[in-house]
């Protein structure tokens, strides 16, 4: 497996202004290592207990993502150092988030997760549960944690009307969530949507960030 082309390769491939983030969970720190000297500083994880061993082990200047389902017994080990949570899919989460984050002296950015797949599998807030969430008291007294967009998954089928049309509800619902923010709207920036097997419909429907792994590392070591 050549990290450093596969990086390169996906790099060559997307837009400017969409962030490639490497989604490097259950790979070792060689592996990521091999991508960072290739140049990749955004790196994705989906478990705090991983993610924290990396985050110790590898360079100071790695942008981590958590981008799994995360615990709120699991947040106070991420905060102090995660750049961006993918995952956010409730008000308490928010609430701890902002709560650890005060501990610790930091803003922390996150993204609302969108649940459009036809899997129930998937996680993620419906529409209206997120509408309501970003319109609500407790998102606009938030003082440590910054919503930055929201992030979402397709249905994992070989559908790519299907794909598609999923990809474009999720940004379509950010450009109405962001008109309806107005000024308070400024740092919601970011749509998350598109992994290795569909990032290039994504792009096409307004993707801003994808989360690549498997075109990257290969298949999962552990």
């Amino acid at each position: 497996m050549d990290i450093a082309r596969n990086i390169e390769e996906t790099r060559r491939s997307l837009p400017a202004g969409v962030t490639l983030v490497a989604v490097s969970k259950f790979h070792p720190a060689e592996a990521i290592r091999e991508a960072y000297d290739a140049g990749q500083r955004v790196f994705g994880e989906s478990r705090a207990q991983e993610l924290l061993a990396k985050w110790r082990a590898l360079p100071a200047d790695i942008e981590w993502h958590f981008i799994g389902p995360l615990q709120s017994n699991k947040v106070k080990e991420i905060v102090p150092f995660v750049s961006l949570i993918h995952s956010v899919d409730s008000e308490k989460l928010l609430r701890e988030i902002e709560k650890q984050a005060a501990r610790v002296d930091r803003v922390v950015d996150v993204l609302l997760e969108l649940h459009v797949a036809q899997e129930e599998t998937k996680h993620g807030l419906s529409e209206a549960e997120c509408e309501a969430l970003l319109m609500s008291e407790t998102v606009a007294t938030l003082a440590r944690v910054r919503i930055r967009g929201v992030m979402g998954m397709a249905t994992n089928t070989d559908d790519e009307a299907t794909v598609r049309g999923e990809f474009h509800r999720i940004r379509a619902f950010f450009d109405r969530m962001k008109a309806r923010l107005g000024e308070r709207g400024a740092a919601f920036t970011e749509v998350s949507m598109g992994m290795s097997h569909d990032y290039q419909l994504a792009v096409e429907e307004g993707s801003t960030m994808v989360r690549v792994g498997t075109h990257i590392f290969g298949e999962r070591v552990y």
